[in-house]
């Protein structure tokens, strides 16, 4: 029996689940929680081995999709955020008369560079891996950084962020671990294209970590998914530009709403 991950739910209406990214947790989410839960029913999930799921220790990318979607509402519109994107878009490819809408936010179907494909280079985790060893608070928090990167508020993004994330337990080491192993090795450009239920593509033009081009790239890999850029953003446009993120994930939730 799969152990239950912490979930959090607010407010009444169609159901949308949030997926947090690597090193963070379900609490990420709260300034715009606040504001969603006025006309959706929001599910917040601590992935394991992050925030208060961090006792039940590292799972693969399989297993992740795999406990997401045991615990998660039978049909809901699931919207996945950087490592979160990868997990909502594998959980809609293997189970997709479950989610009525797919939403990925700073995200890529292949977080590393490749051949001819923008992305984070293999050093760059690579040192983050290492970094890990030594401190890993510290690295977390310049991954925060680096989220920020760009924003005309990034100070206040950073506080902001860490103030929501530490203010659970910090994540496991192993699950930070094995969390960047899948933003170096997952790839699901081969089979992105047969999501079959509405897709919304959001970026930050200034993001470092999923550079612009993919957002571009991805037309072709989707063509009949929306794509949502947000030209002052960076890593984390649901912070930074929090008032545009939530008018444009209303208008397209209500617009494909079943």
């Amino acid at each position: 029996m799969t152990a239950p991950l912490y979930w959090q739910t607010e407010g009444e209406g169609s159901d949308l689940v949030l997926i947090h990214g690597w090193g963070m947790n379900g609490a990420v989410w709260q300034p715009i929680v606040e504001q969603l839960s006025a006309d959706y029913k929001v599910h917040t999930v601590d992935l394991s081995g992050y925030g208060h799921s961090a006792e039940l220790g590292s799972a693969d990318f399989d297993q992740m999709v795999t406990q997401v979607l045991a615990q998660a509402p039978e049909k809901a519109a699931w919207l996945g955020w950087s490592l979160g994107g990868l997990i909502a878009t594998q959980a809609a490819l293997v189970a997709p008369d479950r989610i009525t809408q797919l939403i990925t936010v700073a995200s890529s179907p292949r977080f590393s560079a490749d051949k001819g494909w923008r992305g984070i280079k293999s050093i760059v985790l690579s040192q983050f891996t290492e970094q890990l060893k030594q401190d890993f608070t510290l690295t977390v928090e310049r991954f925060m950084a680096l989220q920020a990167m760009g924003s005309p508020n990034a100070k206040q993004d950073i506080k902001q962020v860490k103030n929501a994330v530490f203010s659970r337990p910090v994540p496991n080491q192993e699950a930070l671990a094995t969390g960047l192993s899948i933003l170096a090795d997952i790839d699901l450009r081969d089979t992105i294209s047969q999501l079959s239920m509405p897709v919304c593509r959001m970026y930050g033009r200034l993001d470092g970590l999923v550079p612009i081009k993919v957002a571009h790239d991805m037309d072709d890999v989707i063509p009949n998914s929306t794509k949502i850029i947000f030209d002052s953003a960076s890593h984390a446009p649901f912070i930074s530009h929090s008032t545009e993120f939530i008018a444009e994930l209303r208008s397209f939730l209500n617009l494909h709403n079943k």
